[in-house]
């Protein structure tokens, strides 16, 4: 598998009292468990609280991101970002493409016309093996990824904000 290169770096994104959501689909439950291990390990690093949130597939996240940012919105304890957790993998249909396709541009479009600092980590593969290695912490860390992704949109919202 090709790898970007990655710049180094000395220490990762501080966002102190950062809160975010995870919206995780459990429908690869063990791809989820590593993919979950590698967001939360960076949002700990990063010296950020999360909230987990267990939807059944990809095409669900988005919905139930979209429920839960709105009600902690209205409790007046709102999420400076959220990360998007699950797993496509092909099979010998149509749907692959319609879940995959349909999952992305919906948390796009959230993130879009919201202005939501969104780490979008669902993953899209050709195997169950492919999944589990892009998963890995140890290995892919593509839950890690998404989390640092959301953690930089969040840290950049605030410096646009003055804060």
């Amino acid at each position: 598998m090709a790898e970007p290169s990655r710049a180094a770096s000395a220490s990762a994104p501080r966002i102190e009292g950062g809160r975010f959501l995870i919206v995780e689909a459990r429908f690869y439950d063990a791809v989820s468990a590593e993919l979950l291990a590698g967001a939360t390990r960076a949002l700990d690093a990063a010296g950020a609280s999360y909230d987990l949130v267990s939807v059944a597939g990809a095409l669900e996240i988005p919905t139930g991101l979209a429920i839960a940012f709105d009600a902690a919105a209205s409790a007046g304890r709102p999420y400076d970002g959220a990360i998007a957790l699950g797993c496509v993998v092909r099979g010998e249909t149509f749907h692959f493409e319609i879940v995959a396709g349909e999952s992305s541009r919906a948390l796009m479009d959230l993130s879009v016309q919201r202005k939501l600092a969104l780490g979008n980590g669902i993953l899209t593969t050709e195997t169950l093996a492919q999944a589990h290695e892009r998963a890995d912490p140890a290995r892919g860390d593509k839950g890690g990824d998404a989390a640092r992704a959301a953690i930089g949109l969040a840290l950049l919202r605030r410096r646009a904000a003055g804060q």
